[in-house]
């Protein structure tokens, strides 16, 4: 795995479309228990180099039940982002996850967790790569379906204070899914 990582953070694949160059952001191990895979590092977490380090992370880990200390210990969390670096800001946000990222790492990561029993899938890059064609029509119809996903993933909406609007028009995902989420993380992290 440490090889693996080193060789993952010295990435320079997409580099010329990246503005402010290449600086993977991943966390892993080969015992962790519980994969997140992400969107994109925005831009505070490239700057810090440590990911979820930013208002997102901490909807994240109140949304898991954890503290910093749980979720940065990658015995328990792999913290790994459909592209590893900041894209850059579009019109209306970050643009989307650079596309050679997850077909270059994944699975080379994933073979070396066989310890893994959940894998969280945050927002439409993750759910779309992950899921195929179990996808449904909508973000909201996916992440309301959660239970057909389970064991194996749940599928969550990002956890970015701009979708606090999303979340009031849905309060079954904090009455439901969160509570869902805590007792499997609990599980995992005791």
């Amino acid at each position: 795995m440490k090889q693996l990582l080193e060789k993952i953070r010295a990435c320079e694949t997409c580099k010329q479309f990246l503005p402010f160059g290449p600086r993977p952001i991943v966390q892993a191990s080969t015992i962790s228990k519980i994969v997140i895979i992400g969107q994109a590092p925005g831009l505070k977490v490239q700057q810090s180099g440590v990911p979820w380090d930013d208002q997102s992370g901490n909807e994240l880990r109140r949304w898991f039940g954890v503290d910093k200390e749980q979720f940065y210990n990658e015995k328990i969390f792999a913290l790994v982002p459909m592209g590893f670096c900041y894209p850059g800001k579009g019109k209306s946000g970050d643009l989307p996850p650079r596309p050679e990222c997850a077909p270059l790492w994944h699975q080379l990561l994933l073979d070396k967790m066989p310890g893994v029993q959940l894998i969280i899938l945050i927002g439409q890059y993750s759910q779309k790569y992950y899921l195929g064609e179990k996808l449904k029509t909508t973000l909201t119809e996916t992440v309301k379906s959660y239970k057909e996903y389970l064991p194996q993933f749940l599928p969550l909406v990002h956890p970015s204070p701009r979708n606090k609007i999303w979340q009031k028009k849905n309060p079954w995902f904090e009455t439901q899914v969160i509570p869902t989420l805590q007792e499997m993380v609990k599980d995992m992290v005791n």
